[in-house]
């Protein structure tokens, strides 16, 4: 389906999604539930990542991980081109399982940005076999592609851990979010919980997530949404269920992350 200069891709392997763009468009801060992995294919961009601020340009490899907060604003006037891949946890984990022989199945990209023409093109060759409208018989390539590009990306994947005091209060603060995002938390009730002031409960809370508690919850609502939305819920329904004020107020969260409108993305859900 095109949205405009985007294009969502049903892929052959469940728990994966295909994404095409060309865009000028700037995403505001947000988090992914999935791991992604794509390729820039024209112009530039500048985003923030878990490292820091990084740039890629074209032929450049991007990597974002589950819950880590990025954004994303073209270098220049002309907008840029890429290609993602996004995969749900499970897929990644059973992956790395085979990877490290069922030595593990915790798995990382440690690189936001990697410059590597053989695995730009490793991609852009699964990228392809994903999407193919007659790749029903390409398992075992898919398969082979998949696990060779995450061996790739594996060298140093472990993030540094930055945490601080209060770390283990604030998890259970995120996880009580991540639990339902649509009940009506106060910022006094998590503080609480934590045994923190709200003002220190802020502070905490964004240094272990990069996020406001508020963006952090609203981020987390976004994505129930898109969920509730790419199982074919209505628009309306869908922004009540994941605790919106109403639909317009989850479209303009939903563009603002996703570059594309809820009712494009409900369309690109629901082609054959």
């Amino acid at each position: 389906m095109a949205g405009g200069q985007f294009q969502i891709f049903r892929c052959h392997v469940a728990g994966t999604q295909a994404v095409q763009a060309d865009s000028r468009h700037a995403f505001g801060r947000h988090t992914h539930d999935q791991f992604g992995i794509g390729v820039i294919g024209k112009g530039a961009q500048r985003s923030a990542s878990g490292q820091g601020i990084v740039e890629a340009g074209p032929g450049d490899t991007i990597t974002v991980n589950p819950g880590e907060v990025h954004d994303g604003m073209p270098i220049g006037d002309a907008g840029r081109a890429w290609q993602m891949l996004y995969f749900d946890p499970p897929v990644v984990a059973d992956a790395i399982l085979d990877v490290t022989e069922g030595r593990t199945r915790s798995f990382e990209f440690a690189h936001p940005v990697m410059r590597d023409v053989r695995l730009a093109q490793r991609f852009l060759t699964l990228f392809t076999a994903m999407t193919a409208a007659h790749a029903e018989h390409a398992s075992v390539l898919r398969e082979e592609l998949l696990l060779t590009l995450l061996a790739d990306t594996m060298h140093g994947q472990t993030r540094s851990d930055t945490r601080g005091p209060g770390f283990a209060e604030i998890a259970l603060a995120r996880r009580r979010i991540d639990d339902d995002s649509a009940a009506p938390l106060t910022l006094g009730e998590l503080a609480n919980e934590c045994r923190l002031s709200r003002f220190q409960f802020i502070r905490a809370f964004s240094r272990a997530t990069g996020m406001t508690p508020h963006a952090y919850m609203i981020q987390r609502r976004i994505i129930a949404a898109r969920h509730l939305i790419a199982r074919r819920m209505s628009l309306a329904d869908a922004a009540a269920a994941s605790g919106f004020a109403d639909q317009s107020h989850m479209t303009r969260i939903f563009v603002r992350t996703y570059g594309i409108s809820p009712s494009m993305y409900a369309r690109a859900c629901g082609a054959s």
